[in-house]
């Protein structure tokens, strides 16, 4: 008699029996749940899994949809998988990198031995759209790592087999679609037809891949025009190029010879090096009062803010720092969200017209008295604090909302600089795998909340996607607005933070929905050597989340 397992179904509060062995796709087939477009991978006891995954006993499964976090990164990947078979189809040798993250879609490196041309990208979206319509199986392997590490070198992948030897791990999986074979750190679809919209088009030297839009899944995200970020990713690959290190095979490699005290301090040096030439930049424009510096949550604004001071001064320019908090409406005055609460992060909870007028009245050299917010009264107060600028005096302000014109609206253009901060993360897992940038700065405030304010590794998960709608209105359709964009990202700074973040992220219980967000970012620390945090030095913007910084907070 054959041996049947019991699977509780979230998605409908439903159980049912399923051979022993059988995968999530078998059970989506008897489950009764209908998802447009999917299911692309599930939950399983809170931890991700693909839809290849098998079951042996009892579990919860909630199936995920292209519009969950989990479901959108296993819908990417296997798009990248299907863009390096349809390169690998067309040209040899060819080499792809999955690059940059950026106008909505992702920047591909590809190197063919001359330049792409239009006729090039029709041919790859061409056969991209055959592999799709083919409805291939991607299939999923397990294997040792050493023959993994053979498989590789053999297909001459060098950076799948630096990150492997440098693991440390007995068994590795990898994926397969039609003899073409990769590796890839998170779930995958089980088949190409799966990959139902997509686009690709010449972008730069490269191309860009263009992804389904999570909000409006069954319409590709709107291309931006992103030229300064785009600049700011590819100052950071010459960096990269300076230190010969592109992947986390790379860095896991630098830190077994012994080299990480080298790399930290040439990557700190290379980091201060711009903040000195934004000051230089802002003391060569004459007439500038205000410097303001904007960008999301854990980018390390406030430290980004305190070094450019610095630099500032030795420009013989005296930095004078004032707080956007203070200008906040009395609570009654603060516009609501959608659920009826509170909308601190909305650009209106800010008194614009007191901010408009006092600096508009500092830059006609008169004295003012500033504000201060209490925040336990929810009132505004004056602080009895008088300011007034003299002739080598400048403001320097950060806050979210720092590049929205509207912040500033009375205020010249030409007596304002505008600085955009974000920890932009270059460094690759290896040619095929990106590392999201939004995944270094959920580390850096896991670490930074439990540390200075008390909360949880949980908690800090559980409210991130608050955040980064958040910041998807207030801050990043205004990032082009920057005079200046500095990237706060240290290329071995994973290294460092993993060791106080794995403590915190094994915290998070099993039985919450936080887990399995907590879960993929162990697997993905384990990836990562580590380096002692000894070896940063305390002016390091890193210092503003671990803790021992020189700077005053």
């Amino acid at each position: 008699m054959e041996k049947l397992v019991k699977i509780h179904i979230v998605n409908n509060d439903k159980a049912v029996e399923v051979p022993v062995g059988s995968t999530i796709e078998d059970v989506y087939a008897l489950s009764g749940v209908e998802i447009e477009h999917g299911p692309i991978s599930a939950h399983v006891n809170n931890k991700v899994e693909g839809m290849h995954y098998r079951l042996y006993k009892q579990k919860q499964v909630e199936f995920l949809d292209i519009c969950s976090s989990s479901g959108s990164r296993a819908y990417t990947r296997s798009l990248f998988f299907v863009l390096c078979k349809a390169v690998h189809d067309l040209f040899t040798p060819c080499k792809v990198s999955i690059d940059i993250p950026v106008s909505n879609g992702s920047f591909v490196n590809l190197s063919i031995g001359r330049p792409i041309s239009l006729d090039d990208v029709g041919a790859i979206r061409r056969r991209m759209q055959e592999i799709i319509d083919a409805a291939l199986p991607i299939h999923r392997y397990e294997t040792t790592t050493e023959e993994a590490i053979r498989m590789f070198d053999i297909l001459h992948n060098r950076s799948k087999v630096k990150l492997l030897k440098s693991t440390g791990r007995l068994y590795t999986t990898y994926y397969e679609i039609d003899g073409y074979i990769d590796y890839y750190y998170g779930a995958l679809l089980t088949n190409t037809k799966q990959l139902y919209l997509f686009g690709l088009e010449k972008y730069f030297d490269g191309l860009l891949l263009r992804l389904p839009s999570r909000e409006h899944p069954n319409e590709l995200g709107e291309m931006l025009h992103q030229d300064k970020m785009f600049g700011i990713f590819k100052e950071h690959h010459q960096w990269q190029d300076i230190l010969g290190l592109r992947t986390i095979g790379d860095l896991n490699e630098t830190i077994m010879n012994g080299h990480s005290s080298e790399l930290i301090q040439i990557s700190e040096a290379l980091q201060e090096k711009k903040i000195a030439n934004i000051a230089d930049e802002i003391a060569q424009r004459k007439g500038v009062k205000l410097v303001l510096i904007a960008g999301p949550s854990s980018s390390g604004k406030t430290t980004t803010c305190k070094r450019l001071s610095v630099q500032l001064a030795v420009n013989g320019i005296h930095p004078v720092g004032i707080s956007l908090d203070d200008y906040f409406l009395d609570r009654e005055q603060t516009p609501k969200d959608d659920k009826g609460d509170y909308d601190f992060e909305h650009l209106h909870a800010l008194n614009l017209p007191l901010l408009n007028e006092q600096l508009s009245a500092l830059f006609r050299g008169e004295e003012v008295e500033l504000p201060r917010y209490n925040f336990q009264k929810g009132k505004s107060e004056w602080s009895g604090k008088k300011l007034q600028l003299k002739g080598n005096e400048v403001l320097v302000v950060e806050g979210i909302h720092a590049l929205n014109p509207e912040l500033t609206s009375e205020i010249p253009n030409d007596q304002i600089f505008r600085v955009y901060a974000s920890a932009l993360t270059t460094i690759l897992l290896d040619n095929h795998n990106y590392i999201p940038t939004t995944d270094n700065r959920l580390l850096r405030r896991i670490i930074r909340d439990y540390k200075y304010r008390g909360v949880s590794a949980q908690e800090s998960i559980r409210r991130w996607p608050s955040v980064r709608a958040g910041e998807n209105k207030w801050i990043f359709p205004f990032q082009e607005n920057a005079d200046a964009m500095f990237n706060t990202a240290m290329l071995f700074e994973l290294a460092v933070i993993k060791s106080q973040a794995e403590p915190l992220l094994e915290q998070v219980p099993e039985n919450s929905k936080e887990h399995a967000e907590a879960y993929r970012l162990l697997k993905f620390l384990r990836y990562i050597r580590p380096i002692p945090e000894t070896q940063i030095p305390p002016t390091s913007l890193l210092r503003e989340f671990l803790g021992g910084s020189s700077f005053n907070y």
